[in-house]
């Protein structure tokens, strides 16, 4: 299993030169994976209740992202961003760099990563023309999602498991690792501030809005959208039913507004929701369905278990073995990662709030950035601006390592010093820097 896994992923990775679509790599293997798995399965009932709850796990996650992407698309046929890219007025590179970092890294720790990252991507597209250095803002984006999904409870899936499983409590999480989480972004900024992409010249862009015109109504399904996606972790809070749901109702709201605001204007059918359904990236998300199968075929073949058995056993130190899931987290899926840490060490080896629970919510959240496979967020942005692995590697991943390094010694400095910043403090060397 762990050789198809393997050789799966080379052909997403050789996705271009292959010239196969890396959504039907991804389903072909998940598929295989399984039947193996239900092969060497002490039985059938075994290998059938482990896909189904496997499938039970992966198919929330999928239409969480049919969900946001389809209220993005709707918001975005208004062009209802106009309202957030009218106020980012910058058209300096470098500047707009920085903002569009910060904007999605707190955006990220309110809605969660991957939808952040469908909303810039969306966002960057009314920035920025289709060129190299669209493709590196949507990078930094990547990095600022998993970074800023690190530090709240509700900004990343992984981080989420850990405080619904008390892990991690909210307050002592956004305390202890907003710096990291900073650090983490501000040194990619930084470092990519200085390549020639982003002080090349001739990139101005101001003539991509110019002719954009906010639809009719378009104030109205944006407040709406942005509430939708806003009210999902309420509504999880409210009814205790997973985030997907709030998703799902968000978008049967926003559903019947439209359809009531553009009633019988026939001319305006792309404005309504079955023709964003055809706009969204439904390959992208069967990509994700693959990988994420994929991935749960192995863990319910004990192969997770073991690799993590393998860590515990060679990394004599705890800080060691939480770099080192970051460090996997950006090759494998970090969601069922973090599931089989969670299997491997209970509450009474390291209790809430302690220095590893939140070592492993950081490194799993931040880690996925090195390679563009290794996150939601990086997923969704190779889906939606069609980047491949190796333009990702070659021009990205040095910079999002150096900035995950730099985030663990700035955790490891600040909580061996005791130093635990108020969060508005936090924040201000970063807007001068920026």
């Amino acid at each position: 299993m762990a050789l198809l896994f393997g050789l799966g992923y080379m052909g997403i990775i050789f996705e271009e030169s292959l010239a196969f679509n890396k959504s039907g790599v991804g389903l072909l293997m998940a598929v295989s994976l399984w039947t193996i798995r239900s092969i060497g399965a002490p039985s059938n009932d075994v290998a059938l209740s482990e896909l189904s709850h496997a499938t039970a796990e992966v198919s929330e996650i999928v239409f969480f992202l049919l969900g946001a992407m389809t209220i993005v698309e709707i918001v975005d046929a208004h062009q209802g961003f106009k309202l957030v890219t009218d106020n980012i007025t910058t058209r300096k590179p470098k500047t707009l760099l920085w903002v569009v970092g910060f904007v999605t890294f707190f955006l990220s720790s309110i809605l969660d990563n991957l939808t952040s990252t469908i909303v810039m991507v969306s966002l960057l597209r009314k920035l920025a023309p289709p060129s190299e250095y669209r493709k590196l803002l949507g990078a930094v984006v990547v990095i600022a999602a998993n970074a800023g999904g690190a530090w709240t409870p509700i900004g990343d899936v992984t981080t989420t498991m850990l405080w619904i499983h008390g892990q991690i409590s909210t307050l002592p999480t956004m305390k202890g690792l907003f710096l990291p989480s900073a650090v983490s972004l501000a040194v990619p900024l930084a470092l990519l501030s200085l390549t020639s992409e982003v002080n090349g010249k001739g990139q101005n862009s101001a003539d991509v809005l110019a002719s954009e015109q906010m639809a009719p109504r378009g104030q109205l399904v944006f407040s709406v959208g942005l509430g939708a996606l806003v009210f999902v972790p309420v509504f999880k809070a409210l009814t205790g039913l997973p985030p997907y749901m709030g998703m799902l109702l968000g978008l049967g709201v926003l559903w019947i507004i439209t359809d009531a605001i553009h009633y019988g204007e026939s001319e305006r059918q792309r404005l309504k929701v079955p023709q964003a359904l055809s706009r969204i990236d439904t390959q992208g998300a069967l990509f994700f369905l693959g990988i994420l199968l994929s991935v749960s075929s192995l863990e319910a073949a004990g192969i997770l278990r073991e690799l993590a058995n393998y860590l515990d056993a060679h990394i004599p130190s705890t800080e060691l073995i939480a770099s080192a899931i970051g460090v996997v987290s950006a090759i494998i899926d970090n969601v069922p990662l973090v599931a089989a840490t969670m299997g491997m060490y209970d509450l009474s080896s390291f209790p809430q709030d302690s220095e590893f629970w939140q070592l492993v919510a950081f490194c799993a959240g931040t880690g996925g950035s090195m390679l563009v496979i290794g996150s939601a967020a990086g997923v969704a942005f190779m889906g939606m601006e069609k980047v491949d692995f190796f333009w990702y590697m070659k021009k990205v991943s040095g910079f999002a390592f150096a900035g995950y390094a730099a985030g663990i010694a700035a955790y490891l400095a600040t909580h061996n010093l005791n130093i635990s910043l108020p969060t508005a403090l936090a924040q201000v060397p970063f807007l001068h820097g920026s």
